[in-house]
């Protein structure tokens, strides 16, 4: 077996996993988001872990699975309006919430893999978003200061992998994958489809994979599922 390739999600996660540590998890609603690995994560019983999310998924679902468990004690994230226990103990103070307007959260975690410690941005500007963030004026507009993020562990989803962990990703299943997969210590991508060396275009590798240090491929009939059906009505 490849050196980077693991027989599945609890092995390649073996040896990387501390209460307390920050965790990138990709994915926008649940496409693209790295299930399998999420549940060995809520198998290995880990706790009082920061995530760094777009969102957490829905009830049961996702990162919905390690709020159940109470395994999360803080969701640095842009969006939650799809998981009840996530609102309820939001609500009842159980969770610590960091928010982000979703650009600026992109922009923290492309800033922690290109190694840029801070930047400043108008978004959120005189808004709860800026409290107790520096600010500064530039070319006389009032920018507020955000700093980037760098994750333990990030865990990524990919359509595709040679045994490099040179990663493609499919339409919008790539999400915040591959800026995750840059803005961590550790990065460990489930992938749909495992081929060799040499026979992914050069042109068409997203993710380069001297940032994958860990691969696990999905098993058969993975099931890969919507958030909101929408389809047409018949003609």
């Amino acid at each position: 077996m490849p050196k980077k390739v693991y027989p599945d999600a609890t092995a390649a996660l073996a040896g990387l996993l501390k209460d307390g540590m920050t965790i990138h998890a990709g994915g926008f609603g649940l496409c693209g988001i790295p299930a399998v690995l999420i549940e060995a994560v809520k198998e290995s019983g880990v706790k009082d872990l920061t995530v760094v999310s777009n969102n957490a998924g829905i009830d049961d679902v996702g990162l919905g699975k390690l709020l159940r468990t109470r395994q999360i004690k803080k969701m640095i994230a842009s969006y939650v309006g799809e998981n009840a226990e996530f609102a309820r103990q939001f609500l009842a103070g159980e969770l610590e919430i960091e928010f982000n307007p979703q650009g600026t959260l992109a922009e923290r975690i492309r800033a922690g893999g290109a190694g840029i410690p801070a930047f400043f941005t108008k978004t959120g500007v005189g808004t709860a978003v800026a409290e107790g963030k520096p600010t500064q004026v530039f070319d006389g507009e009032t920018y507020v200061m955000e700093r980037g993020i760098v994750a333990d562990v990030a865990l990524v989803h990919a359509w595709k992998a040679d045994t490099e962990g040179n990663l493609v990703y499919r339409r919008t299943a790539r999400n915040f994958n591959p800026m995750m997969a840059t803005a961590a210590k550790m990065t460990v991508a489930q992938v749909e489809h495992l081929v060799p060396v040499g026979e992914i275009d050069p042109d068409h590798i997203i993710t380069p994979g001297v940032y994958v240090k860990r691969i696990v491929v999905l098993p058969e009939g993975y099931e890969k599922l919507i958030e909101n059906r929408t389809v047409r009505k018949a003609a």
